[in-house]
């Protein structure tokens, strides 16, 4: 971190310190993640993989997901300003496709609420149409439910259809000596509002200025809340490059954090050199006394994407690209896990 903001570095909360986490937040992972399971089970072999479900249709694949925005919503609505969630919306389920080596073409929105507003409907329909445009798919209609009695507010979610050839998905699996090559997010992106909009309340408003300066490659924000607004990055531009240099695998770093990485297959992921984190994870860690481990099971940390291939490809694809080489795979043994700035997630 430059600019006087930097990450915690002595391991986290000392013990008689009540950090704050994302289950003491309201969102418990290892439960969420527990009742997902639970609804797979039942439903049985839906086809679905981490990313998106898969429908044979001959040669080859059709390819579903969906995502919402979530609690970042409600910092949209104290700052009246609905005007980039609809980018957030295209991006969650956009970047899942492409972590599948899916090019996604076309996406429907379902927006909920207690009651009908022109003013945030036509903002949430700009920011739609700009993800869209920006990720290069057809918005091809949705539907808004007026639900007065189950919505308070508004929810906003989506489901993306995608398509690829049989030979062109990821393996899905990395290999041992790979090297990873990662891609910057923006900022917080859609996941862990929860623990993020609680830390950032304990002492602020949301249109309280924001405290902190903020590096080169940041907006210079006006207000907390418009730092924990700015929308998820679109990583489709990823998906040729990607394929042409031969990736084995990538994941999409969202809910779970740095965790996400190991969907890439049980090996050891080694990360020594990752993006710095932005500002606003030193603003939310510094205000709700998150520990380190904690920040990186919740969020990017200045990393949104990841891919696994040969380390000569790497260094090729992340010349021609944004990203760069920021680790490497080892033999798992077995086991998962992520090392990056002296954590072992």
């Amino acid at each position: 971190m430059t600019n006087g903001s930097t990450l915690r570095t002595d391991g986290g909360a000392d013990e008689d310190d009540e950090g704050l986490t994302y289950a003491d937040s309201g969102v418990d992972i290892e439960a969420s993640e527990a009742a997902t399971a639970a609804l797979v089970a039942a439903a049985g072999d839906t086809g679905a993989g981490d990313y998106a479900g898969l429908l044979d249709i001959g040669d080859r694949y059709l390819a579903l997901a969906t995502d919402g925005v979530g609690t970042k919503l409600l910092v949209a609505e104290a700052l009246g300003d609905y005007s980039t969630v609809g980018i957030d919306c295209i991006a969650m389920n956009v970047n899942d496709m492409v972590a599948a080596g899916v090019r996604p073409v076309a996406f429907v929105d379902y927006l909920a609420v207690d009651e009908p507003n022109e003013t945030f409907s036509a903002q949430v329909g700009e920011g739609l149409s700009a993800g869209a445009e920006e990720a290069d798919i057809a918005l091809v209609g949705g539907e808004t439910a007026v639900m007065p009695e189950v919505v308070k507010g508004l929810d906003l979610a989506g489901t993306c259809a995608g398509l690829a050839a049989k030979d062109a998905l990821f393996d899905g699996e990395a290999q041992p000596g790979d090297a990873i090559v990662g891609f910057r997010s923006s900022g917080i992106h859609s996941n862990g509002l929860t623990l993020a909009r609680t830390a950032a309340t304990r002492r602020h408003e949301y249109t309280d200025p924001y405290p902190l300066e903020t590096p080169d490659d940041e907006p210079d924000y006006e207000s907390v809340g418009e730092a924990l607004l700015e929308p998820t990055r679109i990583y489709t531009h990823l998906l040729d490059p990607m394929r042409d240099h031969g990736v084995h695998a990538a994941a999409h770093v969202t809910g779970g954090g740095w965790t996400n990485v190991t969907r890439m297959g049980e090996y050891h992921y080694v990360v020594d050199d990752p993006f710095d984190a932005h500002s606003v994870f030193t603003f939310v860690q510094e205000e709700g006394d998150v520990s380190d481990e904690e920040m990186h099971r919740t969020f990017n940390m200045g990393t949104g994407f990841v891919c696994t291939l040969p380390p000569e490809a790497a260094e090729e694809l992340a010349a021609e690209t944004d990203g760069r080489v920021i680790g490497h795979v080892e033999t798992g043994d077995g086991d998962s896990c992520v090392s990056v700035r002296g954590l072992t997630l």
